[in-house]
């Protein structure tokens, strides 16, 4: 890869990052109104003439409950796959710290083969299901929530998938380095 092109992709990294931030400020956010809102009991706290997508009818408490959890579902899954990549996902690093690279290498291999592989060919399909029996009944909140919840179910799979495709990469890269020894 040339040093243009490497640049581009700490580019791209830096803005999805920056982008993750951006919505950890927008949850923190609705945290804060539903806490006043919910203080000064404000209920619903702006209403519609005609449904919006994704809102309904207006928004109420619920709905900034449900933008709460589909915001932290989209922070927590989403960049798993960078976080992989990165080698910033959490492991017992008192134990590991001390082995030589190709004992590291080997462990995070293994890892990957035994628990990370099984776990996302399990997860990823059912995942998918999940998703497309939310599409397929056009579900929506049943308590004044946000509407389109297949909409946030999206993100598991994708997430996943997006997991899959950082453990794989990797999981190349250590099969390559220990064959390289």
């Amino acid at each position: 890869m040339t040093a243009l092109s490497l640049a581009g992709i700490a580019r791209l990294e830096r803005a999805v990052l920056n982008g993750f931030a951006v919505l950890l400020i927008v949850l923190m956010l609705a945290i804060a109104v539903q806490v006043v809102a919910s203080f000064f009991d404000l209920n619903p706290l702006v209403m519609f003439d005609a449904p919006v997508a994704w809102l309904g009818r207006g928004i109420t408490l619920n709905s900034l409950l449900d933008l709460q959890w589909h915001l932290l579902a989209i922070i927590a899954l989403l960049p798993a796959g960078l976080v992989w990549l990165r080698d910033r996902h959490v492991r017992v690093d008192f134990l590991y710290d001390g082995y030589r690279p190709k004992l590291r290498y080997t462990v995070d291999l293994i890892g990957n083969l035994v628990f990370a592989a099984p776990f996302l060919i399990m997860a990823i399909p059912g995942s998918v299901s999940f998703w497309q029996r939310a599409w397929r009944a056009g579900e929506g909140s049943a308590s004044g929530g946000l509407n389109d919840l297949w909409l946030i179910k999206a993100m598991l799979p994708l997430g996943l998938g997006l997991l899959a495709a950082a453990a794989l990469i990797e999981s190349l890269r250590l099969a390559a380095a220990l064959v390289r020894g």
